[in-house]
């Protein structure tokens, strides 16, 4: 719990200027290296990191992802961005024709989708910030909604938890501990509402506290989707944590699983609004 606790306390160290300065190269920057390393964790589970054939391509969408999604323009980006996802697809198609004998189907296609997975997270954080309106403060949301939801999950289902979520894929999530991370996640959107309309929100450009306190109750069950899914490949692959980045929680994709699918189901709900 010690090492949890001190680990969590210096990544919050580090991550908090880089979210105050969101504006400068700091979180195009640090999600680049972010992506980079969740991408590094990805092959590394799958068997397939010593094979810089296959994975390299994945590095340099990484690398330049974040970048892209700031610097460009709107349309263009998402050109490239599919463009991008589906010329990875048929590179992972070419590799399964061409090392069918060193690498399983299985292996390249689950590392496709969640490199993708990673990369479009980070993505989604800088879209969040650069292109909404009021954007500076949407994109806090992402990381509220999703800390809050683990937090509270592991206290509530500590002290109150008695009935196993789903034991097969993750033994120590409850029923209780899901309940009380929606339920809290929503009241701290609510909390955020509260204080934006009070010091930040331009005159007449109020947020509904009933909206965002469903937008906090649907944050969270996403959340616990993002972690879950990503706990079953990690049962399947026979592997405890994806890294040892933060020591007492794992690598980066331990960390921001949760984060990568909030980050993605606001970007979706904003870009079509």
């Amino acid at each position: 719990m010690l090492k949890r606790i001190i680990t969590s306390l210096v990544a919050l160290c580090i991550l908090i200027p880089v979210l105050i300065f969101a504006d400068t190269p700091a979180l195009t920057v640090g999600l680049a290296i972010v992506a980079c390393l969740a991408v590094w964790e990805v092959f590394h589970c799958v068997g397939l990191h010593k094979n810089i054939a296959i994975s390299l391509p994945f590095y340099l969408c990484a690398a330049a992802a974040t970048f892209a999604t700031r610097h460009l323009d709107k349309v263009l980006f998402f050109k490239l961005a599919v463009g991008a996802f589906l010329g990875l697809l048929l590179y992972i198609f070419a590799a399964m024709v061409l090392g069918h004998k060193k690498a399983k189907m299985t292996e390249m296609f689950t590392a496709y989708l969640m490199c993708i997975y990673a990369i479009a997270g980070c993505c989604s954080i800088v879209y969040l910030h650069d292109v909404q309106e009021g954007g500076e403060y949407v994109f806090l949301l992402i990381f509220l909604g999703a800390w809050v939801t683990d937090i509270f999950a592991y206290f509530t289902g500590f002290f109150l938890g008695k009935h196993k979520l789903i034991p097969e894929v993750s033994p120590k999530k409850t029923v209780e501990g899901s309940i009380g991370g929606i339920f809290f996640c929503s009241v701290s959107f609510v909390v955020f509402a509260l204080i934006y309309n009070h010091w930040f929100a331009p005159e007449g450009a109020y947020v509904s506290l009933v909206a965002l306190a469903i937008i906090g109750v649907v944050t969270s069950v996403v959340a616990q989707i993002g972690d879950l899914a990503l706990s079953v490949v990690k049962r399947y692959y026979g592997i405890k944590d994806y890294g040892w980045i933060f020591p007492g929680h794992g690598g980066m994709l331990d960390r921001f699983d949760s984060i990568f699918a909030v980050s993605i189901c606001l970007a979706m709900a904003f870009a079509f609004v």
